[in-house]
This record gives C-alpha cells, sequence and structure tokens, in this order.
C-alpha cells in the first residue's frame, strides 16, 4: 500500500508493488481478488459496515483470515475494492450519444436516478464514499461519463463542476437518508408504510414535535403518492427538475 506524507493511507487503486508471497505461505488455492470482493459486497449488504471484519469475511470464505492478507493489506484495501466493485453496477448512458430522447438532460437523469437507486441498494457505499478517494475503474468511468454529459449542457467552464455538485450532492444525500431509511425499516420486520404510519403517530402524540407535524401535514399531503416509495419518487423527481431547469436558466443566461 502506497503511503502519503505523515504515514495517512491514499489508495488501494496506487499500490506499485509486487504482492508478497504471503504471511504464512503460499498463495492460497481457490481465492482470488474478486472472489474476495464479491463476498465482502455480500456481506456488507446483508451484515453492514459496523458488523464487518477480516474474520467473519475469513468465515464466510471457508479460509483463514491469514489466507486473506495474501491478497489486502488490510481491511481498508477490501472496502475501497467493494466500493468500487458496486459502482461497476452503474449503467452508463453514452454521453456522445445525441438522438432523440438521449439530451444531455435526460442522460443526467438517467445518471442520477442510476446513483440513487445504488446508494438505496448498498446503504455502506455512503460512509466509504466519503473516506476513500474514489478512483477505482468503475468510479473513475462514472465521473468521466458525468463530466461529459455537463460540459454538454452549455453551462461555461467555470460553472462546471458546481453543476456537477449541486446534482451529484443532491443525490447522495437523498440516497443516503433514503438507505438509511429502508436499512432502519428491515431492522423492525414491518413495511416501509407501516413504519411510517407508526412513526407518524409517535412523533404526533408527542407535545414537542406535535405542532412541526401539523404544520408539514398539507405540504405532505399536497406531493402526493399513496406509498413511502411513491412519496420519495415524487420529491427526487422534481427536486431533480429543479436542478435542470436551474441549468437550463443559467446557460440562458450566459
Amino acid at each position: 500500500m502506497v503511503k502519503a506524507a505523515g504515514n495517512a493511507r491514499t489508495s488501494v487503486w496506487l499500490e506499485t508493488r509486487t504482492r508478497r508471497g504471503g504471511r504464512g505461505g503460499g498463495q492460497p488455492s481457490g481465492l482470488d481478488r474478486t472472489r474476495i470482493t464479491d463476498a465482502t459486497v455480500r456481506l456488507l449488504d446483508a451484515e453492514g459496515l459496523a458488523r464487518f471484519s477480516m474474520r467473519r469475511l475469513a468465515t464466510e470464505l471457508k479460509v483463514t483470515a491469514m489466507s486473506v492478507y495474501w491478497y489486502v493489506d488490510t481491511k481498508d484495501d477490501l472496502l475501497e475494492l467493494a466500493l468500487d466493485a458496486v459502482f461497476g453496477e452503474l449503467r452508463l448512458p453514452d454521453p456522445e450519444a445525441e438522438g432523440e430522447g438521449e439530451d444531455w438532460r435526460e442522460q443526467l437523469r438517467m445518471l442520477a436516478t442510476e446513483y440513487r437507486a445504488l446508494l438505496v441498494r448498498h446503504p455502506w457505499l455512503s460512509p466509504l464514499a466519503g473516506t476513500f478517494l474514489n478512483i477505482g475503474p468503475n468510479s473513475l468511468a462514472f465521473s468521466r461519463v458525468v463530466q461529459r454529459v455537463i460540459r454538454r449542457t452549455g453551462l461555461p467552464a467555470h460553472g462546471l463542476t458546481g453543476a456537477i455538485s449541486a446534482v451529484f450532492q443532491f443525490v447522495y444525500g437523498y440516497g443516503t437518508i433514503e438507505g438509511h431509511f429502508f436499512a432502519r425499516v428491515a431492522d423492525t420486520g414491518m413495511t416501509p408504510d407501516d413504519y411510517f404510519r407508526h412513526a407518524m403517530t409517535t412523533v404526533n402524540e408527542s407535545p414537542t414535535t406535535a405542532d412541526v407535524i401539523e404544520e408539514s401535514r398539507a405540504l405532505m399531503a399536497a406531493r402526493g403518492g399513496d406509498t413511502v416509495a411513491e412519496m420519495m419518487d415524487r420529491d427526487f423527481t422534481f427536486a431533480l427538475d429543479l436542478l435542470v431547469a436551474g441549468i437550463e436558466a443559467m446557460v440562458k443566461r450566459g
């Protein structure tokens, strides 16, 4: 693992040395980085980031923990590999395509929607995305397409990174909260709609929160949607449309 000044960690993707011959013998048979990374993703999905450990991974793979260390130096290496692996799930548009229905607006909506879904499917992704450099091949492919799509908006060069931040930091926040909500619901064994009704009833009965809930009741009714998922989809779509309209307005402003 390459180390930066002050022994700070950089990235598993910046390794420059050859893998060692293991800490306790030859290369374990039946293992490779892909298999180890896939198992890491499965465990993170099933049990969450807090419970993940090298020992737990080794048990899943039916090997010793020392066998895993033949392929990686640290748990952080594995987490970074898992992070980039799930970025490979994203469907990416062709940023050069300009046919009917394939303008930058639809491509931007597609990228934002894909990223939101990824954050919801893998709630452990958001804290890791804020921890590591995100320079794995799949992450870079996503970033490259985002940049190319944003360049096609017609925004001036000095506004491109701001537009990317506005859209994808919004998606990051929305998807993170949504993913944590569904993870919390899963822990209760309730459906999202039952959980939401139970939570609203509980806070409505508290004198410290009842006034706020009453004030927001009309807003919640106006946004539409019969289920929690429909309400979340409607809010996300409308907010994303606002951002697209804002980009269009800034382009017209010149």
